[in-house]
């Protein structure tokens, strides 16, 4: 489990904000995908500037608002987990970039009692 870990991986997807996978955004997909597979956490951040693989600058400037900010997931666990989770990950992206990198785990905490949250 995680929380006894102290070696873990950060999965970090970027994709378009625009981006939609079975009548979700992307990002919210992904979220929703690794909760249900039992990952230990995911964030979703929005970039206010970048490109990818079309060099294609979108930006959040006033003169020239874009609608398809980038969008960085990011997911954290165990190396196994995640590597299990990376063809639900695959089969969705039809453009974008998924990178792994080996993290230090210091702390993770619900804020409920350990025995609550080894149960569950």
């Amino acid at each position: 489990m995680l929380s006894k870990e102290k070696n873990g991986t950060l999965l970090r997807i970027f994709i378009g904000e625009s981006d939609h996978h079975e009548g979700l955004p992307l990002y919210d997909w992904l979220v929703r995908q690794a909760r249900s597979h039992g990952l230990a956490g995911a964030t979703v951040l929005r970039g206010l500037e970048g490109y990818g693989a079309h060099s294609l600058v979108h930006s959040a400037r006033v003169l020239r608002l874009s609608t398809d900010l980038p969008i960085v997931v990011e997911i954290v666990d165990t190396r196994e987990k995640i590597e299990a989770f990376l063809p639900v990950v695959d089969e969705a992206i039809r453009e974008g970039l998924a990178t792994l990198e080996k993290v230090e785990i210091r702390l993770y905490r619900s804020g409920r009692p350990a025995s609550d949250f080894e149960s569950k």
